[in-house]
């Protein structure tokens, strides 16, 4: 996992500044002192420590832990390496998962998985809290040791234990690295009746996304379409920058899309360069997964515009960082100030509500299911449990999810095995695992299951 997928995905602004690293304080005295006090635990550790000590990393773990000091999951110190991973991931693909990971207090924290990546193929999700991995315990790493841990070559694999909600036990779920494609607009086109509707899927706000969105929205225009959808669900955010010009092709300049409040209070309003609004509809689709710039784009298509937004709340983050070139290679990205909607609201922790509130069918929720046993009737098993609720969310109906591998457990998983071709022998192998996953993945794929895509295509059908 590259560092981008730990850190690209705050509202940044893309202009990395250059600036010294200590910026001048009114009382030098002051900064006189805490500096002779860093020199002298510096000295001190050198000459008096037991073991070796190595200066540059001496001096990396006094910056990071001054960032860690503000208590700002946003706010993080990059040395010379992570800095260069961080700008790869910038880039056209970077390997890894496709997680993006933070810290809140003591934990880890899942924020979300880029689209079709290994992350959100393995079952990964927003909100799992990571406890360990390959089996050894993180809780004293710092987000740079964790991501570290968690990258590796393509093919190789990482098991990754976590924490979900209420659930008894952690789970260890298996993930194979691969390299990640940032192709961050995917578009469509649906038929509905007599209309034609338009899709555009923005996965991240990256250097490159507006510049895709415009060719693929000039297509579609050019096809015909009497409305258009706006995807932005599982989107965590990206560049300032990005959905800026992203909202110069959907909002116009009547009212700010955003306002960016410094310490002091002061509010800088942020505009559109656009004079009239797009002659068909659009609805943006959003979820629990959509943050940062993804909730700028949204709160300003809904409040300067009026398009409704489709689906579930958003996550809620509300801040803006920067980063800063400290001059050998390394930088500094800090939390510098707060976005407010069109409305000056702030959504941190709030999130954005939907004009229509739309859930998805249980089985976006499932995650592939792994054991190293097979599991057969008579058996107690929380896995046996995610089985159970597999089968009943594929509608192969279950008399209990409560982990006893029942006689209807049973006859559940036969009639599967009989659709997926497979041998019937009603045990939850190897194999039968594999084609239940595929099932989900097939099932979540269709269209047709996805109730928030229906219900914006039915919306703009009637609004057109």
């Amino acid at each position: 996992m590259a560092l981008g997928a730990a850190l690209f995905f705050a509202v940044e602004h893309m202009v990395l500044k250059k600036g010294p690293v200590h910026q001048a304080n009114e009382n030098g005295t002051e900064v006189a002192e805490t500096l002779a006090k860093l020199e002298k635990a510096q000295e001190l550790i050198k000459k008096s420590y037991v073991g070796e000590v190595d200066e540059a990393k001496l001096m990396d773990g006094a910056i990071q832990g001054m960032v860690a000091s503000l208590g700002d999951p946003y706010s993080v110190y990059m040395d010379r390496e992570t800095s260069k991973q961080f700008e790869q991931s910038l880039d056209s693909s970077f390997s890894g998962i496709g997680a993006e990971v933070s810290k809140e207090g003591e934990d880890f924290i899942i924020v979300d998985r880029f689209k079709g990546s290994p992350a959100e193929q393995s079952g990964l999700k927003p909100n799992d809290k990571i406890k360990s991995i390959d089996g050894e315990s993180i809780q004293s790493l710092t987000l740079y040791e964790v991501t570290a841990k968690i990258r590796g070559p393509k093919g190789s694999k990482v098991v990754i234990g976590v924490e979900r909600g209420d659930a008894s036990k952690n789970l260890d779920i298996t993930v194979t690295r691969d390299e990640i494609p940032v192709e961050t607009v995917h578009s469509k086109r649906f038929k509905l009746e007599d209309s034609q509707i338009g899709y555009l899927e923005i996965t991240t706000f990256a250097k490159g996304t507006a510049e895709d969105l415009k060719t693929e929205l000039t297509k579609l225009e050019s096809e015909g379409i009497d409305g258009l959808i706006l995807d932005v669900r599982g989107n965590p955010g990206g560049l300032l920058s990005s959905v800026h010009e992203v909202l110069d092709q959907f909002v116009t300049n009547k009212k700010p899309f955003m306002y960016i409040e410094e310490r002091n209070g002061d509010r800088e309003p942020l505009s559109s360069v656009l004079e009239e609004k797009k002659e068909y509809p659009v609805a943006t689709l959003i979820d629990g997964g959509s943050a940062s710039a993804a909730e700028i784009l949204a709160a300003g298509m809904q409040e300067v515009e009026g398009y409704p937004l489709i689906g579930e709340k958003t996550f809620g983050k509300g801040t803006v960082q920067q980063s800063y070139d400290l001059g050998d290679g390394s930088q500094m990205k800090l939390t510098m100030s707060k976005w407010l909607t069109p409305n000056k609201k702030w959504i941190h922790k709030e999130g954005i509500l939907p004009t229509l509130e739309v859930s998805q069918p249980a089985v976006f929720d499932l995650v592939p299911l792994q054991s190293a046993v097979v599991l057969k009737k008579g058996m107690n098993d929380e896995k046996i449990s995610v089985l159970q609720n597999i089968l009943n969310g594929l509608g192969y109906e279950v008399d209990r999810t409560d982990g006893y591998f029942s006689g209807s457990t049973e006859k559940a998983l036969l009639a599967f095995q009989k659709a997926a071709g497979l041998k019937e022998n009603g045990e939850a192998n190897t194999a039968t695992l594999a084609e239940l996953d595929k099932a989900i993945q097939t099932y979540k794929e269709n269209p047709k299951h996805d109730h928030q895509l229906q219900s914006a295509i039915e919306f703009l059908g009637e609004n057109e």
